[in-house]
C-alpha cells in the first residue's frame, strides 16, 4: 500500500475545501475474495471489455480496502457484485448480505440475472433488506428487457429500491448496452429508480435525457470527468449547464477498488467543472442520503 499512503491526505484536503463532512461513494466494488481476484486478472490482462491498460490502484486484501475507504472519510459505500452467468447472482447475494452484516458503514447489496429463478432471489433479498442492486449489462451480456426481468423490476419498483446499472457502452459496446433498452424498460416501470453507471459513457446526452424525462433516473460520476476517461471518451462541455439542472439526480460513485489513478483525482474532475461547492456537496453528500437509507456514524 506504500504507493497510496499519502491518498487520504490528499482526500481531507479536497474534503475541507468544498467544507464537505464525508462521502458517500454508491460505485464500490467488495466481491468474494476468487471471484475478485478474476476480476483483477481480466483488467490485468487489459481484456476486450476493458480496451486499454488498466492498472489496480488499490488492490489489497479485503480489511485493508475497507481500511482505506474510511480512512478517504467515506461514511456509506456498496459492494457491487454482478454474475456472468445463470446461478451465480442467488450466491453473490448471500455473500454480500453476510459482507454487509459485518461492515457496518456498507449498504445492503445484491444482484440478479436473467434467468427463472431471479423473481425469487431478488423477493429474498429485498427481504433481507437489500437496499441497493447492481445490474451490468456489458458483462452480463444480456438486454435489461429481457422478459425474465420485467417481473424483478416490478418489484424494485414498487419497493423504491434503486439499481446501480452499467448500460453505457464504454469503455467498449456490448451486444445490449446504450439507451435504447434502458428506455423500454423506464417505459414499463416508469416509477423505477435506476441510477446509470459512469454517466451513461459515451452516451451521455441520451442517458441525461433519460434522467429529464424520467424522475427516478439518476447518473453516478464514476471514473466520468476523470484525466483517464476524458482521454478517450470526453464528456461533452456543452452538457456542463445540464448537469447543473439535473443536480439533485447525480451521485458520487469511484469503481474503488478498480481505479487506474488516485481516488482524490475523482473528486478533483468534478471540482474543476466549476459548478461549485454546494453541488459538490449535493452529489457526495446530500443526494445519495435522500435517495438510501443511510445511518451516518454519529446519528443516534
Amino acid at each position: 500500500m506504500s504507493a497510496v499512503s499519502d491518498d487520504a491526505g490528499s482526500v481531507s484536503s479536497l474534503l475541507a475545501d468544498a467544507s464537505l463532512p464525508g462521502i458517500v461513494d454508491v460505485h464500490t466494488h467488495f466481491m468474494p475474495d476468487r471471484v475478485m481476484r478474476k476480476v483483477w486478472a481480466y483488467f490485468d490482462s487489459a481484456g476486450p471489455l476493458i480496451g486499454r491498460e488498466w492498472p489496480i490502484r488499490y488492490r489489497a486484501d479485503e480489511a485493508a480496502r475497507v481500511a482505506q475507504l474510511r480512512e478517504f472519510g467515506v461514511v456509506a459505500f456498496s459492494s457491487l457484485v454482478y454474475p456472468h452467468k445463470p446461478d451465480m447472482a442467488a450466491w453473490l447475494n448471500a455473500w454480500a448480505r453476510d459482507f454487509a452484516a459485518r461492515t457496518p458503514d456498507c449498504l445492503p447489496t445484491a444482484t440478479f440475472y436473467p434467468e427463472p429463478t431471479a423473481v425469487d432471489y431478488v423477493t429474498d433479498a429485498l427481504d433481507a433488506g437489500a437496499v441497493i442492486f447492481k445490474a451490468h449489462i456489458q458483462v452480463g451480456d444480456y438486454p435489461p428487457d429481457d422478459p425474465h426481468l420485467d417481473k424483478v423490476w416490478g418489484l424494485l419498483a414498487d419497493a423504491s429500491v434503486p439499481t446501480v446499472i452499467h448500460c453505457g457502452s464504454g469503455p467498449t459496446p456490448g451486444r445490449f448496452t446504450g439507451p435504447g433498452p434502458v428506455a423500454t424498460v423506464l417505459a414499463r416501470h416508469p416509477q423505477l429508480r435506476l441510477i446509470v453507471a459512469h454517466m451513461g459513457t459515451p452516451e451521455y446526452r441520451e442517458f441525461i435525457d433519460l434522467a429529464t424525462e424520467f424522475a427516478g433516473v439518476y447518473l453516478d460520476t464514476t471514473m466520468s470527468f476523470t484525466d483517464f476517461s476524458e482521454a478517450t471518451q470526453p464528456f461533452p462541455r456543452d452538457l456542463v449547464p445540464r448537469l447543473r439542472d439535473i443536480g439533485d439526480r447525480i451521485l458520487f460513485g469511484s469503481d474503488f477498488p478498480n481505479i487506474p489513478y488516485p481516488y482524490a483525482h475523482a473528486l478533483e474532475a468534478l471540482r474543476r467543472l466549476d459548478l461549485g461547492d454546494d453541488w459538490l456537496r449535493a452529489v457526495c453528500w446530500d443526494n445519495p442520503q435522500r435517495l438510501l437509507p443511510i445511518r451516518l456514524p454519529n446519528a443516534s
